[in-house]
Order: structure tokens, then C-alpha cells, then sequence
């Protein structure tokens, strides 16, 4: 389960990068309550996005090359460099080198060995969002991948993650969790694209999970506001209530209301 102690390894940041930022900046709004507060004139269009006065991601004007809005996780290092040495020992790409962001951290942009985008976080002045697992807020990572005995070799090595197999027959899914966390730990899930998502052209590409209170009325919401489903609302027992949904932009997120006993 996420916190905001943040043991390395594990989520602590999240960024959209959105052709058009103000624009995203109103839907989210409508969805889950967010709050728009630019970073300042020196920050380039980056800005954070807020319930009350607590950050819960950050979003800026994102990647021309990238043709479509792109929510990206952030995973906190202890040394941003020493995880670009990793990354590329394991196959991956350093889309970007390490780089202080004022007084906040260092931050480093990568692709893994299949191609999907992540980034990493050196913790400054800013540890990362205030908070988690609550409505509106972070809840889980998942990455979908092309290639599940890569990917998990890869964030094995990179950011020294432990894997729990909670696969069954018809359903294959891992669950993450950092090197140093206990049994309660776990803060994602690595599954492979389905067939038929392959042969629509899906990538590789991580997908966060945002909470819900009501799952359908915030699915509701975000449809009203412009964007789409791709998986409709659905139960999963010992998980919750979740959904897919595009935005208008094109970034995918997930929606959940947990169970109460949910096993993550």
C-alpha cells in the first residue's frame, strides 16, 4: 500500500504532460476536485495540482514528440545518476540525464527495456505529493507491458524492487513493492498487454490509479467532461471497484474505490 514515507523504490510523484495544459487543468478539476496552482513564471508552465492545500501531482506542457497528453510515475532514488547507470545496464534508455530542480530534488527521465516512460525522484526540499489513498488522490501503479519476464527483471535491478506472482489461470499480474517495505508494501502491478491490445498498437506504458469514493459518478464526471472509457466500470473481489478512462487529451488513468478488504 502507498505512503508518503516513501522508502525507496516506491511512487512518489506523478506528472501530465499535456499539449494543452489549461485545458487539462479544467477537466481535472471537474473529475476529481483538483485545484490548478502554477509553479511560478520561472518554471516553464509547470504547475501542481491540489486538494485544500496539499499536492497530489504535477502538470506541465509535456513532450511535442509525444503526439497526446501522458501521465508518468515518478519513483524515488537516493542518486538519480546512479539509476541512469542502472537503467542502461538493464537495457533501458535515459530519455533525459538527471537535473536539480531548484531546490526541490533532482529528477531523470527514462524508458525501460520495452519502452515505457517512467521517471525518478531524488527527494530536496520536496519529498514528493502530500498525499495518497485518499479520494481524488494516488492509490496504485500499473504498468502493462509487452514484455513481462523483461519488465521484471529490469525494475528488479533498477530500482531494486521485490515481486509477489498473484497470477491465476486466464490472469497473469505481479505485484511490486520496494526492496526495504514489509508485506503491506506493495505499490503496483506489472501485467502484459492482452493480444488484442497489441494488435491495436498498444505500447508499453505505466497507468496510476486515482480514488474514488463512487466510482461511477466520478466515471460520470470524467465522461461529461470530455474524455472516454476503456474499461468500463467493473468489480474485482478483494481489490474494489475500478475503471479506465481517457481524457480528452488522450492520457489514461484508472479510478478505484478499494474493498474494504482489498488485498493490495
Amino acid at each position: 500500500m502507498l505512503s508518503t514515507d516513501f522508502l525507496p523504490g516506491a511512487p512518489n510523484w506523478l506528472d501530465l504532460g499535456a499539449p494543452d495544459s489549461k485545458a487539462a487543468a479544467v477537466y481535472y478539476g471537474e473529475v476529481f476536485g483538483w485545484e490548478y496552482v502554477s509553479a511560478g513564471p520561472e518554471a516553464g508552465g509547470y504547475g501542481m495540482f491540489k486538494i485544500g492545500d496539499r499536492t497530489v501531482a504535477g502538470i506541465g506542457p509535456g513532450d511535442p514528440s509525444a503526439g497526446s497528453a501522458a501521465w508518468e510515475p515518478f519513483f524515488r532514488t537516493q542518486d538519480a545518476e546512479a539509476t541512469a547507470k542502472l537503467v542502461e545496464q538493464a537495457g533501458g534508455t535515459v530519455r533525459y540525464p538527471a537535473m536539480d530542480v531548484f531546490d526541490k530534488g533532482r529528477m531523470a527521465g527514462f524508458a525501460d527495456s520495452a519502452g515505457a516512460n517512467f521517471c525518478v525522484w531524488q527527494p530536496g526540499a520536496t519529498k514528493g505529493v502530500d498525499l495518497v489513498n485518499e479520494p481524488g488522490s494516488l492509490y496504485w501503479t500499473e504498468l502493462y507491458t509487452t514484455d513481462l519476464p523483461a519488465a521484471l527483471g529490469f525494475y528488479r535491478s533498477v530500482l531494486g524492487w521485490k515481486t509477489d506472482d498473484m497470477s491465476a489461470p486466464g490472469f497473469t499480474y505481479v505485484v511490486v513493492s520496494p526492496g526495504a517495505g514489509d508485506d503491506n508494501a506493495g505499490h503496483g502491478g506489472i501485467a502484459p498487454l492482452e493480444e488484442a491490445q497489441l494488435a491495436a498498437g498498444t505500447t508499453s506504458h505505466w497507468l496510476p490509479y486515482f480514488t474514488a469514493a463512487d466510482v461511477d459518478a466520478t466515471v460520470a464526471k470524467a465522461l461529461a467532461a470530455g474524455g472516454s472509457a476503456r474499461v468500463p466500470a467493473t468489480d474485482m473481489p478483494g481489490v474494489g471497484r475500478f475503471a479506465q478512462v481517457v481524457d480528452p487529451q488522450g492520457a489514461v488513468f484508472a479510478i478505484i474505490t478499494p474493498a474494504d478488504d482489498s488485498a493490495f
